[in-house]
């Protein structure tokens, strides 16, 4: 496995732990639909939140959580829909990025809730 993607996958279990810790209940991960992969679904307190992880070695390029596109939201939304629709959920629902920071010394984690209203 290439290194960015093994990087990938420590931030997604980061994210996963600081979400339990935070009392949210996981209720899935990395589910695809069509082209679209959503990395955590998590509920908490009648809101269920999608969370897109972010996780670099360096801030050199840029914060993490500004590399989520606007086709990436697009997808999302689009994957949300249908999940919500399928699940027969009637939820309040928020879009959320965690990026990370980790460049194995120092992990940095910062969580934006409702994301996607803040670009």
């Amino acid at each position: 496995m290439a290194a960015h993607n093994e990087l990938g996958k420590i931030g997604e279990q980061l994210a996963h732990d600081y979400l339990v810790q935070k009392g949210y209940e996981i209720k899935e991960r990395n589910w695809r639909y069509r082209k679209a992969e959503v990395d955590i679904i998590a509920i908490k307190e009648d809101v269920l939140a999608i969370v897109e992880v972010k996780t670099r070695s360096t801030d050199v390029f840029g914060d993490p959580k500004t590399f989520v596109n606007k086709k990436k939201i697009n997808l999302l939304v689009s994957a949300i829909h249908k999940y919500v629709c399928l699940k027969g959920l009637n939820v309040e629902v928020r879009f959320d990025i965690i990026g990370i920071i980790s460049d194995g010394k120092q992990t940095r984690l910062e969580h934006v809730e409702d994301a996607f209203y803040h670009f």
